[in-house]
């Protein structure tokens, strides 16, 4: 099985099969990193990963060797997201939950518990700067090394590490405020 990297290099000499195989690995868990970082808005979402891979095709001759595919990937769909928020209307815009994506399950409370303590926590997420929750997000919820994230967003190390520190600090304040 090829790696991503050696995927995103077949795509470079035309390999359209390559394209098609890199989506699959990763378009879910790419419109779950945007879903989290645009506060939870689904289309929105969906909507931000399919422009991510049309700019991955886009710029794909700019992607260079041995670069991890995966921060590549997620530096593009993060500048997206930036690029969203940088936009007036968009500022600050914090959605509800919507009810069509609650489950339906015997035990309705539970569900309705879980998606208090989702939308507790999306806000939350919402309400820090973008720097803090970019780096949470992609650390917890899209698992990428340390070193991915320095990468995806071009941050050395240590400030990859005292963002995190600080970010997760600060949410533990805002989650208290919350459930306080």
């Amino acid at each position: 099985m090829n790696t991503d990297e050696q995927l995103a290099r077949d795509i470079q000499t035309g390999n359209h099969d390559a394209l098609a195989e890199l989506v699959r690995r990763h378009h879910h868990a790419l419109i779950g990193f945007v879903f989290r970082m645009t506060g939870g808005d689904r289309p929105l979402a969906e909507d931000m990963a399919q422009e991510t891979f049309l700019r991955v095709i886009r710029s794909i001759n700019q992607y260079s060797y041995p670069r991890p595919f995966k921060a590549w990937l997620y530096a593009i769909a993060t500048n997206l997201v930036r690029d969203h928020f940088k936009r007036a209307e968009q500022r600050y815009r914090v959605l509800d939950v919507d009810e069509a994506y609650l489950p339906a399950e015997a035990n309705l409370e539970s569900t309705i518990m879980k998606n208090q303590n989702a939308q507790a926590l999306m806000d939350a997420l919402m309400h820090m700067p973008e720097t803090h929750r970019s780096v949470i997000v992609l650390r917890y919820y899209q698992e990428l090394s340390l070193n991915d994230i320095a990468e995806a967003l071009d941050l050395p190390l240590g400030t990859v590490k005292s963002r995190l520190s600080l970010g997760l600090g600060r949410l533990r304040q805002l989650l208290e405020k919350d459930f306080s």
